[in-house]
């Protein structure tokens, strides 16, 4: 009976990965800039934080004046520096360069890519780092070969987690009958301490906000809309 049980489960744990004999599996990466700067405050969030200051005013302890008095309180040899705050407008904010990490400084910014695409074969078209899973030992992995793919190297790169943050199933529509049916397993990774990548294996690529993207994919602007927080 052993060797009976033995037998049985032997061939479905000698080896992990997924099932792909009916629908290919792809793992794309959402390769992401955060913001460099701190966001401008919301008009209305600005009002309230207003408000809630001169309020707590009315009842703040009052200290003597001699406690506060920035002159004595400054030891000899001491001196001050001028904080000159960096511009939020860049050079590649004023020329629109979509190629620079150096613009949107209070935004975040991600990758796209133009050529290639298993969506659709043979015409080159704007997608995220892309590959299909074939016998990598996680989809993760799999998600880390599409972006070293294109990058070259990953350490100045940071998977967020190892499960997917979002999947879409691909259907082939009117305008692409011969596109395949696949899944495809979105992956986030973030730059870290960069400001450029040498970008390869694409004829084109951009940095693009969330609003952005929503502009080179409009069918599926709900769908990112839903999975991107920014």
């Amino acid at each position: 009976m052993r060797t009976t049980v033995s037998s049985l489960v032997r061939p479905v744990l000698g080896r992990r990965g997924f099932s792909t004999d009916s629908e290919k599996v792809v793992a794309s990466v959402l390769f992401e800039r955060l913001p460099v700067v701190i966001p401008k405050i919301d008009p209305v969030v600005y009002a309230f934080q207003e408000f809630s200051f001169r309020w707590q005013q009315q009842y703040r302890r009052r200290y003597p004046d001699e406690l506060l008095d920035k002159s004595n309180s400054r030891g000899k040899g001491d001196y001050q520096i001028d904080y000159i705050p960096a511009p939020r407008i860049t050079e590649a904010d004023k020329k629109n360069d979509k190629k620079s990490l150096q613009r949107a400084l209070d935004r975040r910014l991600y990758l796209l890519l133009f050529g290639d695409s298993y969506e659709a074969p043979g015409k080159p078209v704007w997608h995220f780092p892309e590959k299909v899973y074939e016998s990598e030992e996680t989809l993760r992995k799999c998600a880390e070969s599409a972006l070293k793919h294109v990058i070259g190297d990953l350490s100045h790169t940071y998977f967020v987690g190892n499960a997917p943050m979002g999947h879409m199933v691909v259907q082939p529509t009117e305008d692409r009958p011969a596109s395949p049916s696949f899944k495809r397993f979105f992956f986030k990774s973030q730059v870290i301490a960069t400001n450029k990548f040498n970008i390869g294996t694409c004829e084109d690529f951009v940095w693009v906000t969330k609003d952005e993207i929503l502009e080179y994919f409009p069918e599926q602007a709900e769908f990112f809309k839903k999975m991107i927080i920014s």
